[in-house]
């Protein structure tokens, strides 16, 4: 038995992104406004929005949506984060634009792909208290329990857990990347407000995927 995700539900997994984002403006700001500019969930909420608007009444493909999401976030954002996220949909859209259904591998293919993207522009990695810190344990996560057999539903909730324990981990961090940098050791001891957005999408992606699993003989 397969457990497999139809490309048909891009509308329905992106509008759970623009939810948690647009819901948590206020807590994304608040975390931003320790060490930074205090304008990544204004900002952020402001981009996906504009893509809630893009899609609303449309039927798209996940590839179409997640172009929806990038084309809002790159046009809607300012500063680094739009073309960071941006590229990271853009990638993941790329990946799947030719399917019509995701077994856990081509779900992996994805996330590695928007991952790839994303490092085109950005030499960033874990441990810079940043965005990063949570995607690429999530994505090594996802690839782990792949490897290991895991059915996609588990795969999946290896990559919440990782994208937590990543978010985490930028607590102690002191930031070498972004504003933040200046700020030295006092940047220790705060949220990266980066990689909690980054991990509200990726739980939130999780979730949306594995709602709408459908198990096949294969």
């Amino acid at each position: 038995m397969t457990e497999h995700l139809s490309t048909r539900y891009g509308n329905e997994v992106v509008s759970g992104l623009i939810d948690v984002i647009v819901s948590n403006r206020e807590y994304l700001s608040e975390i931003d406004g320790a060490i930074g500019d205090g304008d990544h969930g204004i900002n952020m909420a402001k981009g996906f929005s504009m893509c809630g608007a893009a899609i609303a009444g449309r039927q798209l493909t996940l590839a179409q949506a997640f172009d929806a999401v990038s084309d809002a976030l790159m046009e809607g954002i300012g500063g680094s984060m739009g073309p960071l996220y941006g590229s990271l949909f853009m990638g993941m859209a790329d990946s799947v634009r030719d399917k019509e259904t995701l077994d856990q591998r081509a779900f992996l293919a994805m996330l590695r792909n928007g991952l790839s993207e994303l490092q085109d522009i950005s030499s960033a990695s874990v441990g810079d208290k940043c965005l990063m810190d949570t995607l690429i344990p999530a994505v090594a996560a996802f690839e782990g329990a792949v490897q290991r057999g895991d059915g996609f539903s588990a795969a999946l909730e290896q990559l919440k857990r990782a994208a937590a324990q990543g978010r985490d981990s930028t607590r102690d961090l002191v930031a070498k990347i972004g504003r933040a940098s200046r700020l030295g050791e006092r940047s220790r001891g705060v949220l990266d407000a980066g990689a909690v957005s980054c991990c509200l999408l990726l739980s939130r992606l999780a979730d949306g995927v594995e709602q709408r699993l459908n198990t096949v003989t294969a």
